[in-house]
């Protein structure tokens, strides 16, 4: 059947663009090194989260239950009396740093777990106050009100100004990154399209940068979401670390590693974690990788 001239060809159409960034193969992008001269950057983006109890949203170890829920919100406070302790005591070892993505409820909550991870040096970063909300279903002013609530309840409480943020459950609204640049902050960690930092576009024109952060070398899509086992997503992340550190001979790449102390603080998936962290501290006097925090591959790309 002829088709009619008048209406414009489907397979030609435009389909509908975020327009925060323009596309670019890696292989044809300037190339720079991270500090020290290191061609990869790995870091832990170490999830530090509060839940709501009896109400909102959360991972599940088992089904979900009529509210009260005290088997998967128990489950989830677990990371915050035992797990994440035993996660810092094992970073200290290995003299790792770690992104901290918290949620300003742990300030009410568990003050002194944060005030530990800031003592070790950690950066703060921006992860809404609750893991039991979705930013991207507030209207656009409560969601600009959540954002300036969360960097300065984190600047009052650690002296330290997030420059970055996470939303929780990488939840967004069309506007999202205009307030975040905003609000006061530089870089997101929401996309995962990419292993380089890319700048984003904004409405007000203020630049914003999209850090890499990992939604495969992170523990709840793989020990949640595809049931993995902690061995074998131990195995992955030894196995990105790798083939990353190879690739980064030809360009600058930023691996990071996603981490949830309720469930990698389990004793029996640390001793796995244990081995993969080894492994990638084990290249670290070599010169190429460079340990690190989502606050300074930004700061350092930037710049480049």
């Amino acid at each position: 059947m002829a088709r009619d001239m008048t209406q414009p060809d489907p397979a030609s159409l435009p389909l509908t663009d975020h327009g925060r960034f323009d596309y670019s193969p890696i292989h044809k992008r300037a190339d720079y090194c991270w500090e020290n001269g290191a061609r990869l950057a790995v870091y832990i983006g170490f999830n530090v989260e509060h839940f709501a109890f009896g109400e909102g949203l959360g991972a599940s170890i088992g089904p979900p239950a009529p509210q009260p829920d005290v088997l998967n919100y128990s489950w989830r406070e677990y990371g915050n009396r035992v797990g994440a302790w035993r996660c810092l005591k094992m970073f200290d070892e290995f003299a790792f740093p770690t992104g901290a993505l918290i949620n300003t409820a742990l300030f009410d909550h568990c003050p002194e777990l944060v005030h530990a991870m800031v003592r070790r040096g950690d950066e703060m970063i921006g992860h809404g106050h609750t893991n039991a909300v979705r930013q991207g279903q507030l209207s656009e002013a409560d969601e600009l009100a959540l954002l300036v609530a969360c960097r300065e309840r984190i600047l009052t409480e650690t002296g330290q100004a997030p420059t970055g943020w996470l939303s929780p459950w990488i939840s967004e609204s069309p506007a999202t990154p205009d307030l975040l640049a905003e609000a006061g902050y530089e870089y997101t960690l929401n996309w995962c399209h990419d292993d380089q930092p890319v700048p984003m576009r904004t409405r007000s024109g203020t630049a914003l940068m999209s850090i890499p952060y990992p939604q495969e070398i992170n523990d709840i899509p793989m020990l949640i979401g595809r049931q993995m086992d902690m061995e074998p997503f131990a195995r992955m992340i030894i196995d990105q670390f790798d083939e990353m550190l190879r690739q980064s001979a030809g360009q600058p790449l930023v691996m990071g590693i996603a981490l949830h102390p309720y469930l990698v603080g389990q004793p029996h998936r640390l001793v796995h974690l244990r081995r993969a962290l080894s492994h990638i501290v084990s290249q670290r006097d070599a010169g190429k990788i460079w340990l690190t925090t989502p606050g300074a591959i930004f700061r350092h790309a930037v710049a480049q």
